[in-house]
């Protein structure tokens, strides 16, 4: 029996050595359908249930919701791992359906065993686009009800909206005092950084939500032990252990500077996405357990990923693609890649912007001109849009190249302007702009920016200007 359990053990781990999470240090959620109950959102149970294992059951509640743990050792950030990546995160996703969370890392500095130091983010796919929100904060209320009830939300941007309870799940939603002390019983403010709501209910009995290019957890699906050999995190296909690989080298700090970490000690998964998916509830992640990875040399794949940020379905007659090229997941500047369309009429040019002359279905493809095998695929419906084509006669940006402060001119009222770097960052918003509105970017670095132009029940337009 003992050797039977001997093989077991090494079957299904991979290893007698490898790191599973080996303490739980705080489990505060957000509001959601699992919380609660066991087995997914229960304290007594729940945290207890991802220590030593990739088998377990936690769920982090909607937005901002979160997790801390440790390893029994730091992890390393070791050259010899597969694919660089030094552990690997399990969740329940499906194939067409992903709950995307962020993952923080932090080194025990002051070697006290908290995590009371720096956290630094994990930089994924989804980092640098221009729907990424940082800093956001949504504050939850309590409906103290005893019975499932919606849960009222604010945030820090002037939106509000609930957590939807659904006939599933009957129990309170709001975090229970006797279960979450910590939680304050009349409202708490949770914050992080914000993902796209991309839920699609195109298909009502089949809900879907799309899976992040990597470096996010309860993404990818589970494979096969052992565990402690990766999936690699640069393709499509599930290799290896599957589940969400990550590399500390992704490591940003709150400029969205690259960090070096050579080791961290804390990890903390928090859910990224704050939306509803009607009858399957709100996005909210689960976990189902962590593995740190063990160096193999000779394990070795693709390093190099091209990322395009998802198309809206209908988009207008110019477009600025969000294109990013990383290597070992780090972003890459100035590389050179090239587009392919299905449809003769669409083009996309060198500054990535989108322009056809054709409607319908379009398939287009950008790879690396140094090397094609590297691409990125993806589909949308262009279509003619008579509110758009009317608010796009009717903009002018003057003077384009300027020294930093410049005009935009609209024969329009409720029209919103946003400036984007070439990052996708948001560097200015004007909400309510004026018809002969002035915009100063003299204390941003010269370069190019886009304009994102949108009045009310309209496509959003789009104006390139350079600043000298």
């Amino acid at each position: 029996m003992k050797r039977l359990w001997i093989f077991c053990l090494l079957f299904c781990t991979g290893s007698l050595s490898a790191q599973y999470i080996h303490e739980v240090l705080e489990y505060t959620p957000a509001p959601g359908q699992f919380i609660n109950a066991s087995p997914w959102g229960a304290p007594s149970y729940s945290p207890k249930s991802i220590i030593g294992t990739v088998t377990g059951s936690l769920n982090i509640g909607a937005f901002g919701g979160y997790v801390v743990f440790k390893f029994d050792n730091p992890v390393e950030n070791h050259p010899d791992n597969p694919f660089g990546v030094d552990f690997s995160i399990f969740g329940n996703p499906m194939e067409t359906w992903a709950e995307p969370a962020i993952v923080w890392v932090m080194k025990d500095d002051n070697e006290n065993g908290l995590p009371d130091d720096t956290w630094y983010e994990l930089a994924g796919s989804d980092y640098f686009f221009s729907s990424t929100i940082k800093d956001y904060q949504v504050t939850y209320y309590n409906p103290n009800c005893t019975v499932a009830t919606d849960v009222l939300w604010t945030d820090n941007l002037g939106n509000s909206d609930y957590i939807f309870a659904n006939s599933y799940h009957l129990q309170p939603y709001y975090p229970l005092s006797d279960s979450f002390p910590q939680i304050n019983q009349n409202h708490y403010t949770l914050s992080g950084t914000l993902l796209e709501n991309l839920v699609d209910q195109s298909h009502p009995g089949m809900i879907a939500f799309p899976r992040r290019s990597f470096g996010y957890a309860d993404n990818q699906q589970r494979g096969s032990a052992p565990y402690t050999v990766p999936d690699n995190p640069y393709t499509r296909e599930k290799e290896n252990s599957g589940g969400d690989a990550f590399d500390i080298s992704w490591a940003v700090d709150v400029d969205g500077n690259y960090v070096d970490l050579n080791a961290i000690n804390f990890v903390k998964i928090q859910n990224a996405i704050l939306a509803d998916a009607d009858w399957s509830g709100e996005i909210s992640a689960e976990i189902t357990g962590a593995v740190d990875v063990e160096p193999n040399a000779s394990i070795s794949g693709i390093m190099d990923m091209i990322v395009v940020r998802d198309l809206p379905k209908i988009i207008t007659e110019s477009y600025p693609m969000e294109v990013f090229v990383f290597h070992q997941g780090r972003l890459q500047q100035n590389i050179e890649i090239q587009w392919e369309s299905s449809l003769n009429g669409v083009s996309v040019d060198e500054n990535n912007v989108l322009t056809f002359t054709e409607f319908g279905d379009v398939e287009l493809t950008c790879s690396l001109v140094a090397n094609p095998d590297i691409k990125a695929t993806m589909q949308t419906h262009l279509s003619e849009s008579t509110n758009n084509q009317e608010l796009h006669s009717h903009v002018k940006v003057f003077p384009n190249p300027n020294q930093g402060v410049f005009s935009v001119m609209i024969d329009s009222e409720n029209v919103d302007i946003s400036i984007y770097n070439m990052l996708g960052q948001c560097v200015a918003e004007i909400e309510s702009a004026t018809t002969n509105q002035t915009i100063d970017l003299s204390s941003q670095p010269s370069g190019c920016y886009w304009l994102r132009i949108e009045a009310q029940q309209s496509t959003p337009i789009f104006r390139k200007i350079v600043k000298q």
